[in-house]
């Protein structure tokens, strides 16, 4: 099959932009074969390519009436499907992939430009990434020589980072001469998105983010787009670097990028958690398009201030709008109403959820329930909320009905907390603390010191400075 240049600007291949349905489609596979199109590598790809976005199914007949399909138009398929399909499609991919390994063909091996799309299919989902790493070592085998593609380099770069395997990606991202801002911002994200904050080893990846924008604005020529700065901002949020957050800021602001959903939402929590939550709202007002992602940071930042009313304002105000609450605005607006207060608010919120939304609630909304009616005094609602609870309870919620306990001093309670919660994490030396101060609290002190004997049967080491055991 030949693509000679007769074929790439023929007047058939313009109508492909113009096609909307099944219909027009089969109209132009049929101008396709009277022109003798269907004969031509070049014009086939653009077929295979549309056809893929219209109707998946008939890409795919084409596709098996082609006599002697090349690697190019493998490749084209194989791309079209990942990009239009993304991971339900992946084992179609993948049996592509399988059929150039199988073909007796000398003229069909994989190239350069099969393992990127197949690596981005590779990260789709867990049951995926073996397949990825069979895939790296296919590279390796087939392409040469693997370290002048920075293409294929780059993608291998993005399937470890889609894992998780920060390392793996990293050393592959620092063989690449000259990274592209795409792959800076695969490995930035990456770093960002596993750094959340919450202890040291996340603190160090969000510093990584840090160092590695500094040497991406020292060695190299590409420059800084939107989604470099929700790393960036992110990774500030996490450390609660205030400076570095509003340095992000400012040069979004001089470079005149767009402060779209992404960038707002990563400011706004940026703010939020930094205390600043005027220029948290100033932000928001100032975005051209607000999205529920948006709406849920601004609700999180009032609800951990205790600015329970003006959250509830907020969620309202996402109604209002036709935004559509997604299960993080039920979490984040519950918990508002449960460090503020406002219980029956609160349970009108978690009895929306599937009564108006169709939102099956998850194990964290029951979490954020637990805690509303425990904070309130309500202990023996929330232990029939937990009884009745569709799924198993987690440490979490044991822990955060354990809390209410000790604050309203309901030591039958406690213990029925401890004791599941020693089921599921025996090592928590914050649990036996919160019983012990429980029992303190009703100057039960020779349970104090059975709780300090039952943390030593168990080894478990106290951190210090938060317990009234000695």
């Amino acid at each position: 099959m030949t693509s000679p240049s007769t074929s790439n600007d023929h007047r058939c291949l313009n109508l492909i932009s113009k096609c909307k349905s099944l219909e027009n489609l089969k109209q132009i596979h049929a101008q396709f074969l009277t022109t003798g199109l269907s004969h031509h590598t070049f014009p086939l790809s653009k077929l295979l390519h549309l056809s893929s976005t219209v109707c998946l199914s008939y890409a795919l007949t084409i596709f098996r009436r082609i006599p002697n399909p090349s690697v190019f138009l493998y490749n084209t398929l194989i791309s079209s499907i990942v990009s239009n399909h993304q991971s339900t499609q992946t084992h179609l991919a993948f049996s592509l992939y399988a059929r150039i390994l199988t073909s007796r063909s000398a003229a069909i091996r994989p190239n350069q430009f099969t393992y990127p799309s197949l690596s981005k299919a590779s990260g789709f989902h867990p049951r995926w990434h073996r397949h990825g790493r069979a895939l790296h070592a296919h590279v390796l085998k087939f392409i040469e020589p693997v370290n002048h593609d920075r293409f294929v380099q780059a993608a291998l770069v993005g399937f470890y980072a889609n894992c998780g395997k920060l390392r793996a990606a990293r050393s592959l991202f620092d063989r690449i001469i000259k990274p592209d801002l795409a792959t800076w911002n695969t490995l930035l994200s990456a770093y960002a998105n596993s750094g959340d904050g919450e202890n040291e080893n996340d603190l160090g990846l969000s510093e990584e983010v840090l160092r590695l924008f500094v040497e991406m604005q020292r060695s190299s020529l590409v420059r800084p787009n939107e989604l470099t700065l929700v790393a960036l901002i992110k990774s500030c949020a996490n450390l609660g670097d205030l400076c570095g957050g509003v340095w992000a800021h400012a040069y979004l602001l001089k470079n005149n990028l767009s402060l779209n959903q992404f960038v707002g939402t990563s400011l706004i929590d940026l703010y939020s958690k930094c205390g600043s939550l005027s220029y948290a709202r100033k932000v928001f007002d100032e975005m051209p398009v607000r999205d529920t992602s948006c709406y849920n940071a601004m609700i999180r930042g009032l609800a951990v201030h205790g600015f329970g009313q003006e959250a509830i304002g907020f969620y309202k105000n996402l109604i209002s709008q036709g935004l559509i609450p997604d299960d993080a605005t039920f979490v984040v607006t519950i918990s508002a109403c449960s460090h503020s207060g406002l219980v029956d608010e609160g349970l009108r919120i978690f009895s929306s959820m599937e009564a108006v939304y169709g939102i099956e609630p998850k194990v964290e909304h029951y979490g954020c329930l637990v805690d509303l009616l425990g904070r309130s005094g309500r202990l023996e609602e929330a232990e029939e909320c937990i009884e009745k609870m569709p799924m198993k309870p987690n440490a979490m919620l044991w822990r955060s009905f354990l809390g209410s306990a000790q604050v309203h001093g309901d030591l039958e309670r406690g213990e029925i907390a401890l004791k599941h919660l020693l089921g599921l994490e025996f090592e928590n030396s914050g649990n036996y603390v919160l019983l012990s101060n429980i029992y303190a609290g009703v100057d039960r002190w020779t349970d104090v010191e059975k709780t300090r004997e039952l943390m030593k049967d168990h080894r478990v080491n106290k951190s210090p400075g938060i317990s009234t055991i000695n």
